[in-house]
């Protein structure tokens, strides 16, 4: 039978330091310059109170030690911890300054938390600080949290071939790490790091210190909140250093798999970051796709230099390959094929164990790896053949789980995309908005919900319908979809 005690005390936890959190900005917005937005205080108070209140009485009253949690408990605590968090962090969205109502501020802090980039939210460039840092917190907070999944609960409950991590998560024989608790905060160490770098750099190549945070915040995350309505196309001025650039670099961190930083570092491993095989594709896949788009975008702007169209090309292509979703200039206007381009692409992500979205490198080479193991036993069929992955074999059942979330995945796309359709969205509309949402990629394509557009005018159910298609991407789709089964509540 399901014990509902350890899921309500976690999720009550994770609630109450949610709330806690909200001090940040609410002090940000109590000491802002502008009177107007210094009024904007109190909505973060309110929803630090009620988060406070609410988690903490949870937490009351389940309290006790946790001796184990089942797969199944595991599976409920991971979706409802996420869609709590999202409930108590929209509060001070929907009584801030944006001027949004409560199904756009669940909107907004489900596209932050989840990391996916897509925003309700128009001109950013006089928004209240405290909001802008807020949704730029949660977007921090939904990366380190994804990474903390992804080596501690996903493999256990083997989501979509996840499995393949989980000696890799733990490193069982050699116990570097002692327990769960220990690598989580090692893993958070790591993403802390980083994220002070990624300010460092942006601050010290002239971006304002306030937008340095945020930005640090967003792309280390792989999130692609901005403090700006131009994106980071706002700061690439005549004369400027090219902070695109910077930010590239850190996108590209935040799509590696963490627990190999952790690796190396606790280990000395340094290698492990140039022998991954899953590294190496999503590199390869990079250079590759870079190229592509540099001779693309040579060919429709004739004047550009190599260097701008090199520059132009890294950055959106690891902006959409990641999910991350800045944008320096709007794609839309390159042509047919640059906008077929990055909408395949968006569906393909990082590495497993990043903060990345889409649907993962190393699928992708498991089902290569699939492919290439069915034609050989097509070509010799009296032959043993196994297919391996970072030099160890792949089992049959880490085939079917891979191959069974491509269909899912497609699947949960193709009904979205029917259903912002049947809401009166035109074709282009409904089908990017459907595939920015599962695959948390953050701008679609046209001009609506484009790089240049937002997606404010959607109607509400286009917007909750996009909601839930968000967290099943970021989840795994199969931690949220068995909580629909009648057999999940069984005993």
């Amino acid at each position: 039978m399901l014990n509902f005690r350890p899921v309500l005390l976690v999720t009550g936890a994770l609630v109450a330091a949610l709330g806690v959190s909200m001090l940040i900005p609410m002090f940000v917005d109590l000491f802002a310059r502008d009177e107007v937005h210094r009024a904007d205080w109190s909505s973060f108070a309110i929803g630090a109170v009620a988060s406070i209140f609410a988690g903490g009485g949870a937490v009351a009253a389940s309290w006790g030690r946790i001796n184990m949690i089942s797969f199944r408990e595991g599976f409920l605590l991971t979706a409802a911890s996420w869609f709590a968090l999202v409930v108590f962090s929209a509060i001070p969205l929907a009584l801030g300054g944006l001027n949004l109502s409560y199904v756009d501020a669940f909107f907004e802090a489900m596209s932050g938390i989840t990391t996916t980039g897509s925003t309700v939210v128009t001109g950013l460039d006089d928004a209240p600080p405290g909001a802008l840092l807020w949704r730029s917190m949660l977007q921090w907070f939904g990366g380190v949290g994804i990474i903390i999944m992804a080596f501690a609960v996903l493999p256990a409950l083997k989501v979509g071939g996840m499995q393949l991590f989980k000696n890799e998560a733990w490193d069982t024989s050699e116990k570097f790490i002692a327990n769960a608790a220990t690598y989580s905060i090692a893993l958070s160490l790591i993403y802390v790091f980083f994220t002070v770098l990624a300010f460092l750099s942006l601050w010290g190549f002239g971006m304002p210190a306030f937008d340095a945070v945020n930005h640090a915040l967003t792309s280390i995350s792989t999130g692609g909140f901005s403090t700006k309505d131009a994106s980071i196309g706002a700061f690439l001025t005549v004369g400027r250093a090219p902070l695109d650039m910077v930010i590239t670099v850190f996108m590209i961190i935040g799509s590696l798999p963490f627990g190999i930083f952790l690796v190396a570092i606790m280990r000395g491993a340094w290698q492990r970051l140039f022998t991954d095989a899953q590294i190496q594709f999503f590199i390869a896949t990079v250079a590759v796709l870079t190229a592509v788009v540099m001779v693309d975008v040579m060919q429709a702007f004739g004047h550009l230099g190599w260097f701008t169209a090199f520059r132009m090309a890294i950055f959106n292509v690891v902006s959409v390959l990641t999910g991350t979703g800045y944008a320096t200039t709007d794609y839309d206007d390159w042509g047919p094929f640059a906008v077929a381009f990055f909408f395949c692409i968006m569906f393909v992500g990082g590495c497993a164990g990043s903060t990345s979205c889409g649907m993962k490198i190393f699928r992708f080479q498991v089902a290569l790896a699939a492919l290439v193991l069915y034609a050989r036993r097509l070509a010799h069929p009296n032959g043993v053949f196994v297919a391996r992955y970072n030099h160890h074999p792949l089992t049959d059942d880490v085939f079917v789980s891979v191959l069974s979330f491509f269909f899912v995945y497609f699947a949960t796309f193709a009904t979205l995309a029917v259903f912002l359709s049947g809401l009166g969205l035109d074709p282009l509309t409904a089908i990017s908005s459907a595939g920015t949402a599962i695959a948390n990629v953050g701008p679609g394509l046209g001009d609506i919900v484009g790089p240049a557009g937002n997606f404010s005018t959607l109607p509400d159910a286009a917007k909750l319908a996009m909601s839930a298609g968000m967290l099943l991407g970021r989840l795994e789709f199969f931690t949220v979809l068995v909580l629909f089964s009648p057999a999940f509540w069984r005993g």
